[in-house]
């Protein structure tokens, strides 16, 4: 079987771990494949995936193999595999356009980017690249608040017929208008927003619906988050995290059992500490009521390496849209973008994402 081609804009942290993560599997087999919800997906591995584009803005980044971009600063994640193959595939300059905050110049460099010299490339150099190298599926990896700038590369997956998958909040495959377009084009796209593997949304989804399950009134709940990587950075600006926000909150939201007003919920990032790096602490608190109105709480505090932990989910959705893609399916993959994404065109309970995603992969369901 041929790999399955990806380009990917945005080489960060999370770029990183996935790329670390293709190689650190590609030895492995299914009986010490530690980490991940699916060893093979219609015949493909994590090692069958193929980076054979990539953007970025970072002068660290571009102009080197990929192999080499992803260890440059600012990126901090955990380094898990430190050998990996050159991959003949140079890092070209990114559309910078909203992708980087104006607030992020103000501080050291080893925390920060450091916008690279030179041309911005034209949608019409984007939609060649993807074309040359024969991408198959582009991954969006921009910064939280990027709106123009992953509009912008949406619009160069759909005139190159290459699928998409939107890592980011900001609403592509859950807005109709955007959807319509992919669907008439007959090009796949999964989104919106990465749902880790075990973070602080799917732990507070989760609870969210045990509480439903289990008949205990749920009355307020917040999440706080802190972290010390580029994302959280980032998002010192609020004016970025509008999008975030809705995301974030509406995939609690959509599985409480009643919806709890504005007052009562708070979900969000809450503060940088450099020192963190990539790591992310979650505070989590949820206040309820039990058999005879008797009150109840529950705290919980989740410390995960951030990028690694949703590595393994986009690695799926990569080999869900090559799935797409051999049968001729088009427009939003409503069952994986339920299952991987916390802010997709439709929503349902975690269970009943994963059964309807295992019958798409098992060709059961087309979308």
């Amino acid at each position: 079987m041929d790999n399955i081609k990806i380009a990917i804009a945005g080489l960060g942290n999370c770029a990183s771990s996935l790329i670390q993560g293709i190689e650190y599997y590609r030895n492995k087999d299914s009986s010490d494949a530690i980490g991940l919800m699916h060893w093979e997906i219609g015949g493909y591995t994590p090692g069958d995936i193929e980076i054979v584009a990539a953007f970025d803005i970072d002068k660290r980044k571009v102009g080197k193999d990929v192999a080499d971009a992803i260890f440059e600063l600012p990126n901090c994640t955990t380094v898990f595999c430190e050998d990996i193959q050159k991959t003949s595939t140079i890092v070209k300059m990114g559309k910078v356009l909203d992708g980087m905050a104006n607030h992020m110049n103000d501080y050291d460099e080893k925390h920060s980017f450091v916008l690279a010299n030179g041309n911005e490339p034209s949608k019409e150099d984007i939609v060649n690249e993807l074309k040359r190298s024969e991408t198959e599926v582009f991954l969006n990896y921009l910064p939280v608040g990027s709106e123009e700038a992953t509009r912008f590369y949406a619009e160069c997956a759909l005139e190159a017929g290459v699928a998409f998958v939107n890592n980011m909040p900001v609403f592509i495959a859950s807005d109709p208008a955007w959807a319509n377009r992919f669907a008439d084009r007959g090009i796949p796209i999964i989104g919106d927003d990465i749902k880790a593997q075990l973070g602080a949304t799917i732990t507070h989804r989760t609870l969210a619906n045990l509480f439903s399950k289990r008949g205990v009134k749920l009355e307020r709940t917040y999440q706080l988050n802190t972290g010390g990587n580029t994302d959280f950075l980032n998002m010192l600006n609020r004016t970025r995290l509008a999008s975030k926000k809705v995301s974030k909150t509406e995939a609690v939201q959509s599985v409480t059992a009643q919806r709890l007003d504005d007052d009562n919920i708070h979900i969000g990032p809450s503060d940088y500490v450099p020192w963190q790096k990539d790591n992310k602490v979650c505070f989590l608190r949820m206040e309820g009521k039990l058999f005879g109105d008797v009150p109840m709480d529950i705290e919980l505090r989740l410390s995960v390496e951030d990028s690694p932990n949703s590595a393994g989910v986009v690695v799926d959705a990569i080999r869900c849209c090559k799935l797409a893609l051999e049968r001729g399916i088009g427009g939003v993959l409503y069952s994986p973008s339920a299952y991987f994404m916390k802010h997709p065109a439709k929503q349902y309970t975690d269970d009943e994402a994963f059964n309807m995603t295992e019958e798409f992969i098992a060709g059961i369901r087309d979308k």
